[in-house]
């Protein structure tokens, strides 16, 4: 069972209501004489902390824990930031849906005092790596929990481009774009664009066109391990753009190839021992449970 002794605390900028949680975490956990670490842009929402403060690579280091407050945007950019460092997260959530933050501020005390005591349930999640090529040279780079994306940007032009897998050719389409998303990202914007909702468990990856110009172009599933290739049509009259998690983009041009694999670090995440992703979709998506009388 590890030991969470030097706990990192990470904040989404620009909300009362994080301020807020982010003064009731400090003073519980400084109560239950844990070391606690700010990341340095956190530090600055709560002036006169006292605290030691640490950049997000910094935390990874010298850490067993870093909770995160906010939404699930928040994580994605904490996990991102601290894949390499295996470092586990735990997520006190402030946004909305709150698929990946399933601790709430109303009960933080009790469901936190529990998880530092050793009750709780871990996973790993893999991310993607997204490499952009112009002309055989490298031209940008970006990882993601949840999705990598090609869309149009600001343009309102459809995007011709070919995709491979694993080295074969699948199909040339005519589209707004491709989901390229993990399981974890499948809740996400991928599900908006009729994905399937998959496992946090299942080593694969879906493939979601959006809007594609011919109708019988469907979502397909693949091997967590597969390469992803998308070659952007020479002909293009836009120049689309790779989003990572949608907080990262890199604007293509017209033969620009872009890779995606699977990132060799998974995040660890760290769940109350409640935790259940079936129960997690009832609640935030409104799913039924129970028949309703007729």
């Amino acid at each position: 069972m590890d030991q969470f002794r030097n706990i990192g605390v990470i904040g989404r900028m620009g909300s009362v209501k994080v301020v807020e949680t982010l003064r009731q975490l400090k003073q519980y956990l400084l109560a239950q004489n844990y070391q606690v670490i700010l990341e340095e842009d956190t530090a600055g929402m709560i002036p006169g902390h006292g605290l030691q403060v640490a950049s997000k690579k910094l935390l990874g280091e010298i850490c067993d824990l870093v909770i995160v407050v906010g939404g699930d945007g928040s994580l994605l950019g904490a996990a991102r930031e601290l894949a390499k460092s295996k470092i586990p997260l735990l997520g006190v959530n402030r946004g909305r849906l709150g698929f990946l933050t399933d601790i709430s501020p109303s009960d933080l005390e009790e469901r936190l005092g529990k998880v530092l005591e050793g009750e709780y349930i871990e996973e790993t999640r893999f991310l993607l790596d997204g490499h952009v090529e112009r002309n055989g040279q490298p031209l940008g780079f970006g990882s993601a929990l949840n999705d990598v994306v090609l869309h149009p940007g600001k343009s309102t032009r459809m995007i011709g481009f070919d995709l491979f897998i694993d080295g074969h050719f699948v199909y040339s389409q005519r589209s707004d774009g491709l989901i390229v998303s993990t399981p974890t990202g499948s809740t996400a914007y991928s599900l908006s664009a009729g994905g399937p909702i998959m496992h946090p468990k299942l080593d694969a990856i879906v493939l979601v066109p959006m809007f594609p110009h011919t109708l019988s172009s469907r979502p397909i599933v693949v091997d967590g391990k597969s390469e992803i290739k998308l070659v952007i049509g020479e002909t293009n009259e836009t120049y689309p753009q790779i989003s990572f998690d949608g907080q990262m983009n890199i604007s293509c041009a017209p033969g620009d190839i872009i890779r995606i694999i699977k990132k060799p670090f998974k995040i660890r995440l760290i769940h109350p021992t409640d935790h259940n992703f079936y129960a997690t979709c009832r609640d935030k998506l409104g799913w039924a449970s129970e028949i309703a009388a007729s």
